[in-house]
Protein backbone atom coordinates (compact mmCIF):
# COMPACT_ATOMS: atom_id res chain seq x y z
CA UNK A 1 0.00 0.00 0.00
CA UNK A 2 3.26 2.48 0.49
CA UNK A 3 2.18 5.14 -1.78
CA UNK A 4 -1.19 4.43 -2.53
CA UNK A 5 -3.44 7.06 -2.33
CA UNK A 6 -6.70 6.59 0.04
CA UNK A 7 -10.12 8.73 -0.43
CA UNK A 8 -12.35 9.09 3.13
CA UNK A 9 -16.00 9.61 1.94
CA UNK A 10 -19.12 9.55 2.70
CA UNK A 11 -20.37 5.97 1.61
CA UNK A 12 -23.19 5.73 -0.70
CA UNK A 13 -26.58 3.75 -0.87
CA UNK A 14 -24.11 1.53 -3.88
CA UNK A 15 -21.79 0.77 -1.10
CA UNK A 16 -23.70 -0.88 1.34
CA UNK A 17 -23.56 -4.47 -0.36
CA UNK A 18 -19.55 -3.90 0.30
CA UNK A 19 -19.75 -2.37 3.49
CA UNK A 20 -22.29 -5.07 4.28
CA UNK A 21 -19.30 -7.44 3.42
CA UNK A 22 -16.73 -5.57 6.00
CA UNK A 23 -18.75 -6.13 8.56
CA UNK A 24 -19.35 -10.11 7.86
CA UNK A 25 -15.41 -10.19 7.60
CA UNK A 26 -15.06 -11.46 11.55
CA UNK A 27 -15.50 -14.03 13.79
CA UNK A 28 -18.18 -11.50 15.18
CA UNK A 29 -20.02 -10.65 12.23
CA UNK A 30 -19.74 -13.49 10.42
CA UNK A 31 -22.61 -14.42 12.59
CA UNK A 32 -24.49 -11.17 13.33
CA UNK A 33 -24.79 -10.23 9.08
CA UNK A 34 -26.54 -11.84 5.92
CA UNK A 35 -24.51 -11.69 2.94
CA UNK A 36 -27.11 -12.83 0.54
CA UNK A 37 -27.85 -11.89 -3.04
CA UNK A 38 -29.83 -9.65 -2.82
CA UNK A 39 -29.15 -7.93 0.33
CA UNK A 40 -31.74 -7.80 2.52
CA UNK A 41 -33.52 -4.82 2.66
CA UNK A 42 -33.18 -4.10 6.40
CA UNK A 43 -29.64 -2.98 5.07
CA UNK A 44 -31.05 -0.61 2.71
CA UNK A 45 -33.49 0.85 5.32
CA UNK A 46 -31.17 1.11 7.70
CA UNK A 47 -28.70 2.76 5.24
CA UNK A 48 -31.17 5.41 4.21
CA UNK A 49 -32.30 6.63 7.68
CA UNK A 50 -28.52 6.77 8.45
CA UNK A 51 -28.41 9.09 5.27
CA UNK A 52 -31.34 11.22 6.47
CA UNK A 53 -29.66 11.62 10.04
CA UNK A 54 -27.54 15.03 9.97
CA UNK A 55 -26.10 13.66 12.81
CA UNK A 56 -25.06 10.12 11.70
CA UNK A 57 -21.75 9.60 8.73
CA UNK A 58 -20.98 6.44 7.18
CA UNK A 59 -17.99 6.60 5.41
CA UNK A 60 -15.85 4.58 3.28
CA UNK A 61 -12.23 3.94 2.61
CA UNK A 62 -11.36 3.29 -1.21
CA UNK A 63 -8.47 2.72 -2.70
CA UNK A 64 -6.79 4.10 -5.78
CA UNK A 65 -9.70 1.30 -7.86
CA UNK A 66 -12.11 2.74 -6.42
CA UNK A 67 -12.92 -0.60 -4.37
CA UNK A 68 -14.17 0.06 -0.76
CA UNK A 69 -11.80 -1.18 1.84
CA UNK A 70 -12.81 0.21 5.05
CA UNK A 71 -15.57 1.93 6.57
CA UNK A 72 -16.85 3.77 9.52
CA UNK A 73 -19.66 5.44 11.44
CA UNK A 74 -19.78 8.64 13.39
CA UNK A 75 -22.48 9.74 15.29
CA UNK A 76 -22.25 13.44 16.45
CA UNK A 77 -24.59 13.33 19.37
CA UNK A 78 -25.45 16.52 21.51
CA UNK A 79 -25.60 16.04 25.31
CA UNK A 80 -26.52 17.85 28.96
CA UNK A 81 -23.55 16.44 30.69
CA UNK A 82 -20.09 17.40 30.81
CA UNK A 83 -21.71 21.10 30.82
CA UNK A 84 -23.53 20.70 27.67
CA UNK A 85 -20.80 18.98 25.52
CA UNK A 86 -21.74 16.95 22.50
CA UNK A 87 -19.90 13.92 21.85
CA UNK A 88 -18.83 11.53 18.28
CA UNK A 89 -19.47 7.88 18.98
CA UNK A 90 -17.23 5.72 16.63
CA UNK A 91 -19.08 2.78 15.44
CA UNK A 92 -18.46 -0.33 12.50
CA UNK A 93 -14.50 0.44 11.90
CA UNK A 94 -13.80 -2.37 9.51
CA UNK A 95 -11.14 -2.87 7.08
CA UNK A 96 -11.06 -5.78 4.36
CA UNK A 97 -9.03 -8.51 5.71
CA UNK A 98 -6.32 -8.74 3.30
CA UNK A 99 -5.47 -4.67 3.93
CA UNK A 100 -5.46 -4.70 7.36
CA UNK A 101 -2.38 -3.34 9.66
CA UNK A 102 -1.63 -1.34 6.51
CA UNK A 103 -3.10 1.95 7.89
CA UNK A 104 -6.03 2.22 6.42
CA UNK A 105 -8.09 1.94 10.43
CA UNK A 106 -5.80 4.72 11.10
CA UNK A 107 -7.17 7.30 8.29
CA UNK A 108 -10.29 6.20 9.11
CA UNK A 109 -10.65 6.81 12.75
CA UNK A 110 -7.83 9.83 12.23
CA UNK A 111 -10.42 11.19 9.85
CA UNK A 112 -13.59 10.38 12.82
CA UNK A 113 -11.39 12.57 15.12
CA UNK A 114 -11.02 15.67 12.92
CA UNK A 115 -13.96 15.49 12.51
CA UNK A 116 -15.56 15.21 16.11
CA UNK A 117 -13.40 18.03 17.33
CA UNK A 118 -14.79 20.25 13.93
CA UNK A 119 -18.28 19.49 15.51
CA UNK A 120 -17.80 20.78 18.92
CA UNK A 121 -16.81 17.22 20.60
CA UNK A 122 -15.52 17.25 23.98
CA UNK A 123 -15.02 13.39 23.60
CA UNK A 124 -15.07 10.52 21.62
CA UNK A 125 -15.74 7.37 22.37
CA UNK A 126 -16.03 3.99 20.62
CA UNK A 127 -16.72 0.78 21.98
CA UNK A 128 -15.27 -2.71 20.96
CA UNK A 129 -15.57 -6.46 21.87
CA UNK A 130 -13.20 -7.63 24.74
CA UNK A 131 -12.65 -10.30 22.57
CA UNK A 132 -10.87 -8.32 19.95
CA UNK A 133 -8.02 -7.38 21.53
CA UNK A 134 -5.71 -6.34 18.55
CA UNK A 135 -8.25 -3.84 18.01
CA UNK A 136 -8.15 -2.78 21.35
CA UNK A 137 -4.34 -2.38 20.88
CA UNK A 138 -4.68 -0.84 18.06
CA UNK A 139 -7.43 2.13 19.79
CA UNK A 140 -5.03 2.24 22.71
CA UNK A 141 -2.13 3.04 20.15
CA UNK A 142 -3.83 6.26 18.77
CA UNK A 143 -4.86 7.65 22.35
CA UNK A 144 -7.77 6.17 23.29
CA UNK A 145 -8.28 4.70 26.81
CA UNK A 146 -10.36 2.25 28.35
CA UNK A 147 -12.94 4.49 30.38
CA UNK A 148 -16.19 2.29 30.57
CA UNK A 149 -17.73 -1.24 31.52
CA UNK A 150 -20.09 -1.87 28.53
CA UNK A 151 -23.57 -4.14 28.63
CA UNK A 152 -25.58 -5.27 26.19
CA UNK A 153 -29.28 -6.23 26.02
CA UNK A 154 -29.69 -7.95 22.87
CA UNK A 155 -33.63 -8.70 21.48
Amino acid sequence: MTGEAITIRPAKRADVVAIVKLLADDPLGQNRELVVEPLPASYYKAFDAMHRAHHIQMMVAEDNDGQVIGCLQLAILPGLSSQGASRGIIEDVRVVSDRRSQGVGERLVRWAIGEALANGCKLLELFTHESRVDAQRFYKRLGFQPSHVGMTMRF
